[in-house]
């Protein structure tokens, strides 16, 4: 089959790598793609919606597949299934549980899914009156799409008070802020969970551990997440039932109860709090760069997942993964996440050690190709280094290995990706 990949990440790129190898996948395209996926597929230059359709009729491509949540929360996914297109998301309307923050929290509180306490709301007065209420530190987010930065958690009542006021007058994150939820802040380990959905039947990826903070013993920053394993050891059978039971089965019943069916990946940031799994947020894709772990963990054909998924039919799929572990170093650019910063040419050494070979590769991100025909950083995120192996220690080293053979002027990374399960 030919398969379009919709996006331009290291997510979009372990995603085509895994269904490179895919003997059932003939060609890949990408739109648009980055400046390493042509080494993959074909990148297109197209964006609109309906002209994607039209390349894909005209192409007779039998899967769509979309990485990032924006086509999906702009309703990519409707345009295609109102042309009979066989596309892997969540509908418009589906797409709400991450383009609204407000819309998930009421829908968890509706169907019982456990999650902190919270108000939602545009009104100064009752968020600073929440706020009193809490103890801090005090979780505020925007409730809409923020590329993952809409969410502030506040040391004190007054920087909670402040980051509300400049959320709810816009200058923080302009129309996606403008109205806001305010919640508790739960104290206990974070997990990044993954079910691939088709609207009744789920599968549960091996649970992921992100490492969101830009500095090693996770200080400075936010960012879109600077590396990641999986599977954690952090989670046990139980709460992968507790999970299912409590969270996941609800969600696809009260979805499909309100109309709104849902297919896609269901990523479910968890809080495991004395045991029990509480719901911190969901969002509608893979998370970038769990995705880059993933993927190589998974033993049977992407492809087949995927299309099930995408066609109601995951009851008949035999999904395997192999009892391995995978280990992602994010290696970003200099002024990352602060501004944007000047392209470098990436210089990777040739690998002799046949074991690196094997069990390491790379995901590219935020590169482009120059005139020259060579690769560039172009800033943000620029690859991931990702390593497999036997165990995290294993599949930790592999991954930095293969960080020492990478070159760019100004790189920067942690050099303490899955600490916690070490």
């Amino acid at each position: 089959m030919d398969i379009l990949i919709i996006g331009t990440g290291g997510r979009e790129y372990s995603i085509g790598l895994a269904l490179s190898r895919d003997d059932n996948v003939d060609k890949i395209y990408f739109s648009t793609g980055n400046g390493a996926t042509d080494a993959l597929g074909t990148n297109i230059d197209i964006t609109d919606f309906n002209e994607l359709a039209d390349f894909v009729e005209a192409n007779n491509i039998s899967l769509t597949i979309v990485g990032p949540e924006a086509p999906l929360v702009d309703g990519i996914v409707d345009v295609f299934e109102a042309r009979g297109l066989v596309i892997f998301g969540p509908t418009a309307k589906a797409a709400q549980l991450e383009g609204s923050k407000i819309f998930m929290k009421n829908f968890l509180a509706r169907h019982n899914v456990p999650t902190a306490k919270y108000i939602e709301t545009n009104s100064l007065e009752e968020a600073y009156r929440f706020i009193e209420s809490l103890q801090a530190p005090i979780v505020v987010k925007a409730d809409g799409l923020c590329g993952g930065k809409g969410v502030i958690i506040a040391q004190s009542h007054e920087e909670a008070k402040k980051a509300s006021g400049e959320m709810l007058s816009g200058n923080s994150f302009g129309d996606a802020g403008t109205s806001i939820v305010v919640e508790e802040f739960l104290d206990g380990y974070e997990l990044s969970v993954f079910a691939i959905c088709d609207g009744k039947d789920f599968i549960v990826l091996p649970a992921a551990q992100d490492h969101k903070r830009l500095l090693n013993d996770d200080k400075g920053p936010n960012t879109g997440g600077m590396g990641a394993y999986a599977p954690t050891p952090l989670v046990n059978d139980e709460i992968y039932k507790k999970l299912n039971t409590r969270v996941i089965e609800p969600t696809l019943k009260g979805m499909e109860a309100e109309g709104m069916p849902f297919r896609g990946v269901l990523f479910i940031g968890v809080m495991v709090v004395e045991g029990e799994p509480i719901i911190l947020e969901y969002n509608v894709r893979f998370g970038d760069p769990e995705c880059e772990e993933l993927m190589p963990l998974l033993k049977s054909p992407a492809s087949e997942l995927f299309y099930k998924a995408s066609t109601g039919d995951l009851k008949s799929a035999n999904i395997e993964f192999y009892e391995k572990y995978a280990v992602g170093v994010v290696m970003a650019s200099r002024d990352y996440p602060y501004k944007s910063s000047p392209k470098a040419e990436i210089i990777v050494d040739e690998i002799h050690d046949e074991d690196l070979k094997e069990n390491a590769h790379i995901s590219y991100a935020g590169v482009s190709r120059g005139d020259d025909g060579k690769l560039y950083a172009s800033g943000g995120r620029v690859l991931v280094c990702v390593g497999v192996g036997d165990s995290i220690a294993q599949a930790q080293k592999r991954a930095y290995m293969l960080v020492g053979q990478v070159h760019f002027a100004g790189k920067q990374c942690r050099t303490d990706i899955a600490y916690q399960a070490l």
